[in-house]
């Protein structure tokens, strides 16, 4: 007997599947805009994480090859910038998100534009320069003659829930931004702190026990742990551990979109 989910649990993707033109069309526009009036336009987009992957390679093995931890330089900079493609697409996205409605407000005063596509291509711009990143992340590794593990091939199933988790944050920012400015201001404090409570620089292992439990409650930096482990490591992340991921990002992305929907008629006077 075939399962049979609630409304609820498939209507914002029901409702992206509807507006899957207009989301397109957006999201390409905003892809193209970035590096709008640039020389080279997009190809900012490989340079960018290129010149970030060899900076730090140089500067670790320069200055600083004890913070490796017993890895070599180049291991340890890959690993910093697999945190960093993970945390940069969060970060982004978050301090974004309170000012999205405000940056299309001349969409959002027309009752039929549908505000809450505007998390769908918002996302969906950053997860185009995240995985140029991570295409940029492994031609780097190979050139450097690393290899690359088949447990890369897990990489869509971690991306996919991390997406969605990522848009709930959207949403319930997009909303919350809607009402005051001061949600901006707030999130430009906070997540520059929450980096250093995210094993962007260093791993969990390093982190003592009595801290490492409260960190576990950062899913951010559980995606960063697991993408490691697949990308560096050739290690499959725990079945329980991703299931539960997967459950808390999707649970996370059910209430980022019912809580902007429940607000959604009220925005449009608002902003």
């Amino acid at each position: 007997m075939p399962i049979k989910l609630p409304p609820e649990a498939i209507e914002p993707f029901t409702r992206a599947w509807r507006h899957r033109e207009l989301i397109r069309a957006v999201a390409r526009r905003e892809f193209l805009s970035r590096f709008r009036g640039s020389a080279l336009g997009p190809a900012w987009a490989v340079l960018a994480p290129l010149i970030m992957m060899v900076a730090y390679t140089a500067v670790f093995s320069i200055t600083v090859p004890q913070l490796a931890g017993g890895k070599s330089v180049t291991e340890y900079a890959s690993g910093i910038f697999v945190g960093l493609i993970i945390f940069n697409l969060f970060s982004e996205l978050a301090y974004r998100a309170p000012m999205l409605l405000h940056e299309h407000v001349n969409f959002v005063k027309k009752s039929i534009f549908p505000s809450e596509t505007i998390a769908w291509t918002a996302t969906i711009r950053a997860f185009t320069y995240g995985g140029i990143a991570f295409a940029v992340f492994l031609a780097f590794r190979f050139v450097m003659g690393a290899e690359l593990p088949a447990t890369l091939l897990f990489a869509p199933l971690l991306f996919a829930p991390f997406a969605l988790f990522i848009l709930g944050i959207v949403w319930f920012f997009m909303a919350l931004g809607a009402f005051t400015r001061d949600v901006a201001h707030i999130m430009a404090s906070i997540v520059p702190i929450l980096m250093f409570a995210t094993p962007v620089f260093y791993s969990m292992d390093q982190v003592p026990s009595r801290y490492a439990i409260w960190l576990r409650f950062n899913i951010v930096g559980d995606y960063i742990d697991m993408l490691r482990a697949i990308a560096l490591d050739g290690v499959l992340p725990n079945p329980f551990g991703y299931l539960l991921l997967v459950a808390a990002s999707y649970a996370t992305f059910l209430f980022g979109y019912q809580f902007f929907m429940r607000y959604k008629s009220v925005i449009v006077d608002v902003i």
